[in-house]
């Protein structure tokens, strides 16, 4: 298997670290706020509820916005710690749907030792979601530029499409950065009774748990923070560190395929048949067999991204057989990126990227060359799709929440995890949070594959179990090898033939576990 340039992609998201720019944690709940639990109509076995926040955090007096709640109480009151808040990430995961399907995505002596609870929080899925009229959103142009008429196309479209989800949605529209999400997540905390927080986050579900690190670091019990995002990129590194992932886990992918019979392509040339297929798009000639919809170079390089997140290698071969003219797999996931929506609303959870990361480009001279470095480290891949595909969305939306390395101050431990090869947030990506947020804050290695490790293998969820439930944090330096399947929790789940999902880019149903 090919080896990339880890450590030249590090070195470019160094270089474009944004100035430090510390959010003030001076905010406090000032009145007393409570849920009203209810069972849940979807999910009867758990319990529903909102939490009223105030939507600008600097006028807590204003207006409110109802956050939605949900939680499964633990199954051995006696034993109980507290309560375990979770996020799986997005941004636009479900943290409600995430607790509806916690019996599947954590283990028994987690959910025996706390009440499990989820959110959605502002401007994603039950709270007050950030929305568009899909009239205008279905005037999206084609995502990748190839001139500067199409950057002054993204330019022009960008400005009716924010103006218009602006209007759609309300006040709330500038205030959903995860530093407020922060603030909402200490709200919760105060109303759920306890003293300090216990949270678990999922890819960007970790910006969520930094933020608040960083904001309340004396009302922190445990911090787990599961395949992380690195707040400190700028929009080179974020592109390069991205672009040098997917290649990695694809390049993974073909490895695995050379040497396992099971894979439809084995002893086939991989690369080219990728190559072709790339090839075939850019010219409009690709079509996907189930639709008849003609593909996107795009939405082939999805596949790339989505086959390698849990990892499913053996559908993700059997799609790219099928694109090349072979059988069509057992289950067809749908056509990946972005479609046109039916009926009168378009959701964009985009939104939230956009306030906390800065990826506007100037030109599309500027552009291109961020395109040029992302094909130069990812030559199979050519870029990844999810930051490019967000990228022209966040052209003339103003970042609230700027880029800046992380600085925490409190005396919890905090626990941060990833696999070595995660198609979506980069290893380095969580070295660099670990780094950042200084000497408390202890780095998990797997070494395997995929987004997200705990859930994976036995040696990972101890790990987190034991840091969650007693505050034990494992040596510096730990890792944890590739366990056997009788190991790994979820294989004891019954498998759901879905493409992991994050933010919007995929429209199908959203799988129990993101980023991303």
């Amino acid at each position: 298997m090919r080896r990339r340039a880890f450590w030249f992609a590090a070195f470019l998201a160094v270089a474009t670290v944004l100035p430090v720019s510390t959010a003030s944690a001076d905010t406090e709940v000032l009145t007393a706020r409570t849920i009203a639990w209810a069972p849940c109509e979807e999910e009867p076995a758990a319990e529903c509820g909102t939490l009223s926040v105030p939507i600008d955090w600097s006028k807590p007096a204003g207006a409110k916005v109802d956050i939605a709640v949900a939680r499964r109480k633990a199954t051995d009151p006696a034993a109980r710690v507290g309560s375990l808040v979770i996020n799986p990430g997005g941004p636009g995961g479900s943290g409600v749907e995430a607790v509806y399907g916690a019996p599947g995505s954590y283990t028994e002596e987690l959910q025996r030792r706390f009440d499990i609870v989820g959110f959605d929080p502002r401007g994603v899925g039950r709270s007050n979601p950030v929305i568009c009229s899909a009239s205008v959103y279905n005037r999206m142009p084609h995502t990748v530029m190839r001139s500067q008429a199409d950057f002054d196309a993204w330019n022009a479209f960008t400005k009716k499409l924010h103006a218009d989800c602006r209007a759609r949605t309300g006040p709330l529209y500038d205030h959903v950065d995860s530093v407020n999400v922060a603030r909402d997540l200490d709200a919760l905390r105060a109303a759920l009774g306890e003293e300090k927080l216990t949270y678990y986050g999922i890819s960007y579900g970790t910006l969520i748990g930094q933020m608040y690190a960083e904001l309340f670091p004396g009302r922190v019990r445990a911090l787990g923070l599961d395949s992380n995002m690195d707040h400190s990129l700028g929009v080179a590194g974020f592109l390069a560190t991205e672009a040098v992932a997917i290649e990695d886990a694809f390049d993974q992918f073909v490895g695995w395929c050379e040497q396992d019979t099971g894979c439809v392509l084995h002893g086939r040339d991989i690369h080219a048949i990728w190559k072709d297929l790339r090839a075939k798009a850019r010219r409009g000639e690709l079509k996907y067999p189930s639709t008849g919809q003609t593909m996107t170079e795009l939405q082939v390089i999805y596949n790339a991204a989505l086959g390698t997140e849990g990892p499913d290698w053996h559908l993700l071969s059997e799609v790219i057989n099928w694109l090349d003219g072979g059988p069509e797999p057992e289950w067809v996931p749908p056509l990946p990126g972005r479609q046109p929506v039916e009926g009168d609303v378009a959701y964009l959870p985009t939104a939230v990227l956009c306030q906390d990361y800065n990826l506007r480009v100037r030109n599309y001279e500027e552009y291109a060359a961020l395109m040029r470095a992302s094909s130069l480290l990812a030559p199979d891949t050519g870029y990844h799709p999810y930051p490019t595909d967000d990228l022209p969305i966040c052209m003339n939306y103003p970042t609230t929440n700027a880029p800046h390395a992380l600085r925490y101050t409190g005396d919890a431990p905090l626990l941060l995890g990833n696999s070595v090869h995660d198609p979506a947030t980069p290893w380095i990506w969580s070295a660099n949070a670990a780094r950042q947020l200084g000497p408390k804050a202890v780095l998990l290695t797997y070494e395997g594959w995929g987004h997200r490790i705990y859930g994976k293998d036995k040696c990972q969820d101890d790990i987190f179990d034991a840091y969650l439930i007693s505050l034990k944090v494992p040596p510096r330096g730990a890792r944890c090898a590739v366990g056997t399947p009788e190991e790994s929790l979820l294989s004891r789940r019954t498998p759901s033939r879905t493409w992991p999902t994050g933010s919007d880019h995929w429209a199908g149903p959203v799988a129990a576990s993101p980023v991303s």
